[in-house]
């Protein structure tokens, strides 16, 4: 059976992430796009798709067996409800929602409608990252978890992502989203009592720090979000985790480094999350015990795969019970602490940053 897609928005990430992949699925046919903007439209039909609409509504259960929503982030949960409510399985990119509220939005829509919502993150599906995961037994109990992705030079060059209205967030929201998600699946959903965080904006508003590898900065754009984000968070058996992330600094190489660190080991997984040319030369995962450390294999993919990974998974997933309300129990915890972080943000000076 081949599953009808449509593509609800249709910007760089619709183009240059999901497109792509989905085509290349035998059982996968994008058969619609939907964007308001005439350019974009435009864009699809030269790009030989065979319906194109201007708004999601025109959409019908009947048509179309799934919906990949890629719209700016103020209008995920809009648009995702609204179709699940109508019976149409929505891929969602992250982030899944913005608040908590929204979540749970998210879910009377899943139930109302009967349709599935499934989340589009893919930092989770790496193979380093699993076989990080996999280390987790064999080091644990885990104590401290750091959660690092640094770039160079990397703020978003679409405009909208760089204005709390139309994005809800900065870096936090962007590749912080990432990090979380990879906390949650290799410890769970660990609840934290104390959440302290601190926001910076640097860099922000600095045309030198621009990610030249995304689409052009849109000129004059309003940057009102932030670029740096720092986090300690505190469970109440101890557990603490340090998140940092920040879409430009003063490094050299966009790195992204998680470690566990647990009673008998700690595993270090040292790589570049995402598509940024500017790369770790090569992922590198190590466990240390007693003074000694060794390197952990694991399969070797080309940057993006575990993109290709989450679209070829997509046609299991719509068919598995089990993936029914997982995207939205996954995004109410992810959410909360990013809700957590930004309120303890709030209460301090947005510090400087290097």
């Amino acid at each position: 059976m081949t599953l009808r897609l449509a593509m609800v928005g249709f910007g760089w990430a619709a183009r240059s992430i999901w497109l792509p992949r989905l085509r290349r699925q035998p059982d996968l046919a994008v058969t619609t796009v939907v964007d308001p903007d005439a350019a974009a439209r435009a864009a699809a039909e030269d790009d030989g798709v065979g319906t194109v609409l201007d708004r999601p509504d025109a959409l019908s259960a009947a048509d179309v067996d799934l919906a990949v929503v890629a719209v700016p982030n103020h209008a995920h949960c809009a648009v995702a409800a609204a179709l699940l409510r109508r019976g149409i399985a929505v891929f969602l990119e992250k982030p899944v929602c913005l608040t908590e509220t929204e979540a749970e939005e998210l879910a009377s829509a899943e139930k109302e409608g009967g349709a599935v919502l499934i989340a589009g993150s893919a930092a989770r599906h790496r193979p380093d990252v699993r076989a990080l995961g996999g280390l987790a037994a064999d080091i644990g109990p885990i104590r401290h978890v750091r959660l690092d992705w640094v770039r160079a030079s990397g703020v978003p060059g679409t405009g909208w992502f760089t204005r709390q209205d139309l994005s809800g967030g900065g870096v936090l929201v962007d590749l912080g989203w990432h990090l979380l998600d990879v906390l949650l699946a290799v410890l769970g959903p660990v609840e934290f009592d104390d959440v302290v965080g601190t926001t910076g904006t640097d860099f922000v508003g600095r045309s030198s720090a621009q990610a030249a590898w995304k689409d052009a900065a849109a000129t004059g754009a309003v940057a009102d979000v932030e670029d740096t984000v720092r986090g300690f968070l505190v469970a109440a058996d101890g557990t603490s985790v340090a998140l940092h992330a920040s879409w430009a600094s003063h490094a050299t190489r966009d790195t992204t480094t998680v470690e566990l660190h647990g009673n008998a080991g700690t595993a270090r997984l040292t790589c570049t999350f995402g598509f940024s040319p500017n790369r770790v030369a090569e992922p590198v995962l190590t466990l240390t015990r007693d003074g000694a450390s060794d390197a952990v294999p694991f399969a070797a993919e080309p940057v993006g795969a575990e993109y290709d990974r989450q679209v070829a998974a997509l046609t299991a997933l719509l068919a598995d019970p089990a993936s029914r309300g997982r995207a939205v129990d996954d995004a109410r915890w992810t959410v909360r602490l990013i809700e957590r972080l930004y309120a303890s943000a709030r209460g301090r000076t947005s510090c400087a940053v290097a």
